[in-house]
């Protein structure tokens, strides 16, 4: 089962979010797909691959040159878990922010449950507050204010 779980999770982050593919979302992402994602960025609500393609299509908008690595991956029974860093450039409009033509970095954790060979449920911790610094949407703090 772990290979299966794996193979999912790579198809997750290279075809989807890597090549833009939207089609791969209705193949490994089941339609009441539960999403665990607690950030200031991420606006979509609801189940299924729907929302997933939406962020892919917001992210992929704002910066069309993105690419995550899949730095670990580690799967267990119906389990995976990955930490990936993305990388790309601020060349379209993020949630009304302008283009800041700023190359990011962030990195990120995400869970994923898998049962009859779709993705069921999905967790995600990443730095989206360092996302929003380096695209100048908020401040960084320095020492004098601290």
């Amino acid at each position: 089962m772990s290979t299966n779980v794996k193979e999912l999770v790579r198809r997750f982050r290279d075809e989807l979010w890597n090549e833009g593919n939207l089609k791969v979302a209705d193949e490994i992402i089941a339609p009441n797909c539960l999403y665990h994602i607690y950030d200031p960025i991420t606006p979509f609500a609801g189940t299924g691959p729907e929302r997933a393609m939406k962020s892919v299509v917001m992210f992929r908008a704002a910066f069309p040159d993105l690419q995550m690595t899949i730095e670990d991956l580690f799967a267990e029974g119906d389990r995976a878990m990955a930490r990936w860093t993305c990388r790309g450039t601020h060349t379209g409009d993020l949630l009304g922010v302008s283009p800041s033509r700023m190359q990011v970095t962030v990195a990120g954790m995400d869970m994923y449950r898998v049962a009859d060979g779709k993705i069921q449920e999905f967790w995600i911790n990443w730095d989206a507050m360092g996302l929003m610094q380096q695209i100048g949407l908020e401040p960084v703090a320095n020492e004098a204010s601290a």
